[in-house]
């Protein structure tokens, strides 16, 4: 069995890990972000205020309000912007509160909608009602 030489360059060294105080820190052994080949590939968000690191007051509509602004400021440190979406994909603890958050994602994306996937979970981190990740590409 050989073994790959751990000094032998790799594709993955031109990767770059993004972190910024202006969003939650990881709360786990990840990055906010990780800029690779043009992409940015942002972790879940949930509601997290990044000063006190807790969920923000308020229900479906304050915590995607609050998501959607710590992804943007992920993306911001990226090199990029929530216009630059690609994709992404939503988590709700409910699918009952779908229109409350589609109403105000649709405030961040009011045009050239980014594809989406939205399901329903157990459970989020910190017991957030959404969690909210996604793919942007770079600006040029």
């Amino acid at each position: 069995m050989s073994f790959p030489n751990p000094a032998a360059p790799t594709a993955m060294q031109d990767r770059r890990i993004v972190s910024t105080p202006d969003a939650p820190g990881a709360i786990g052994p990840y990055s906010q972000a990780v800029v690779h080949a043009g992409l940015v590939y942002c972790s879940g968000q949930v509601a997290l205020d990044p000063a006190t690191k807790e969920l923000v007051a308020g229900g479906i509509e304050e915590q995607t309000k609050q998501v959607l602004k710590n992804l943007g400021n992920v993306l911001t440190a990226a090199g990029s912007s929530l216009e630059r979406v690609l994709k992404t994909t939503v988590y709700l603890q409910k699918m009952d509160d779908f229109a409350k958050m589609n109403a105000v994602y649709g405030t961040f994306f009011s045009k050239d909608f980014p594809a989406r996937a939205t399901v329903e979970v157990a459970k989020l981190p910190k017991n957030a009602l959404v969690e909210i990740d996604c793919v942007a590409a770079l600006k040029k």
